[in-house]
């Protein structure tokens, strides 16, 4: 059993993992970083993320939050040439609903001060101030929400979008990057500073001074030592803190996608990412309905359904592929490295989005054959907030629980770990995403009542 000594040690080589220790080596020198993972970087959860980003949250904490992380992917956008492919078209929120005062209730919440020099209402047809999302080019896009309450307006700028939506909510500081890319940057970086890769499962953490972490690779068992960890485990990393005998207040859903070929280009490739905000029942045929009502199993696919089903380009401009997902599984399970993917999901999935794009439909009963199912764990506390900050031990940190919203979050996220890492001065909503907000027992509450913001 071979050892080495490391300064950190990450557990974990997500975007999340892989983002703490690229801004531990570049904001803070630590150049002797471990960085551990069974399997290849990028790999797993990180491998089935949606690759949008956003900065609507109806909580002020996490807007700063995401809007610092954007700062840092448009630095390293600017550095790389635009590597990671970001783009600035939005997130584009539908609603049958004229009435959306409870929507603008929670971007006022998020928004705080600056919510009425940032919002922008657009009822008629020309809406002249409106700038369309025709550029997939992020730079020199507006800030802030537009929201259209005109039916032509919406029409000819949405024209896939079915013809009852009332209202969309245009969040401008949003779109597309890839995941992947921003994963290799950080990745080579790490790899020219002289960061280790090591392929390992961790079985035992020891605590004495440092920590010796004990690992099972495909060379057998290896132990190092490092003066601090982190857990960027994903999914696992409740697993990693009983090794420390702790817990973390987290449990996992797993959540699923599809992409596919639109081969009869049905969707335009200038679309944002575009949620269906409103709950439905799905699409089905009156006889299939009446099957699945009468199967104890599946019943519950022919009752209302909740809402945000998502759709979205793929591939850029240039592409043909596009992406639906629908988060609606809320139930929590024990994660594991075989993914659990619902054979049904895809019809469910289509036949869901078709009420937003019902071009859509064409595709009932044909995916084509090369469509990739895949899917991920949400890994999440009850609020849906992040855990960032010291995990209880002395020496030990935590990166985790960014559930649905790791890819767009990882630079603020590997930033701010890095900063409690180091000791170094912490932004104003560092304390609300460790383990100490539990004790604000009115912040609690408050998120308690919030929108959770999962999409």
């Amino acid at each position: 059993m071979n050892s080495k000594s490391f300064d950190v040690a990450v557990i974990g080589c997500g975007s999340i993992g892989l983002a703490t220790a690229y801004y531990l080596s570049r904001f803070h020198g630590i150049s002797n970083i471990a960085l551990i993972d069974c399997g290849q970087p990028m790999a797993f959860t990180s491998a089935q993320s949606g690759e949008n980003y956003r900065n609507w949250w109806p909580h002020p904490s996490m807007v700063s939050f995401t809007n610092r992380s954007i700062d840092l992917l448009e630095d390293i956008a600017r550095e790389t040439d635009n590597r990671i492919n970001m783009n600035r078209r939005g997130y584009a929120l539908a609603t049958r609903e004229s009435n959306i005062d409870e929507l603008l209730q929670q971007l006022h919440d998020g928004l705080g001060d600056e919510a009425e020099s940032l919002l922008r209402f657009h009822d008629d047809s020309q809406a002249s101030s409106y700038e369309r999302p025709l550029k997939a080019d992020w730079q020199g896009v507006r800030e802030g929400v537009d929201i259209l309450r005109n039916p032509d307006l919406i029409k000819t700028t949405f024209p896939s979008y079915a013809t009852d939506i009332q209202t969309v909510i245009h969040i401008r500081r949003g779109g597309d990057i890839s995941g992947q890319q921003l994963g290799m940057h950080m990745l080579e970086y790490l790899r020219e500073k002289g960061a280790q890769r090591i392929n390992g499962t961790v079985k035992a953490i020891k605590h004495k001074g440092d920590f010796t972490l004990e690992l099972i690779g495909e060379t057998g068992r290896r132990s190092i030592s490092a003066g601090k960890i982190v857990n960027a485990a994903g999914p696992f990393a409740n697993d990693i803190a009983r090794m420390l005998d702790t817990s973390l207040p987290v449990f996992n859903t797993f959540q699923q996608k599809i992409a596919f070929e639109d081969r009869q280009q049905l969707i335009p490739r200038d679309m944002p990412f575009s949620i269906d905000l409103d709950g439905q029942d799905i699409d089905w045929l009156e006889d299939e309905r009446e099957m699945l009502l009468e199967d104890p199993d599946f019943r519950w696919l022919a009752e209302s359904m909740p809402g945000a089903i998502h759709c979205r380009p793929d591939g850029g401009d240039a592409g043909r592929w596009i992406k639906l997902g629908w988060a609606y599984n809320q139930n929590p399970a024990e994660p594991t490295r075989q993914l659990p993917l619902d054979d049904h999901y895809p019809d469910v999935v289509l036949r869901g989005a078709a009420r937003l794009n019902p071009s859509l439909k064409a595709y009932y009963g044909q995916l084509p054959r090369n469509m990739h199912h895949y899917g991920g764990w949400y890994t999440m506390t009850e609020e849906n907030w992040p855990l960032i900050g010291p995990m209880g031990v002395e020496g030990a940190f935590m990166n985790c629980a960014l559930s649905g919203f790791g890819t767009m979050s990882a630079c603020a996220a590997g930033e701010l770990c890095a900063a409690w890492v180091t000791g170094a001065e912490l932004p104003s909503y560092a304390s609300d995403f460790s383990l100490s907000r539990r004790d604000d027992e009115a912040l609690m509450e408050q998120l308690k009542a919030c929108n959770k913001g999962i999409l």
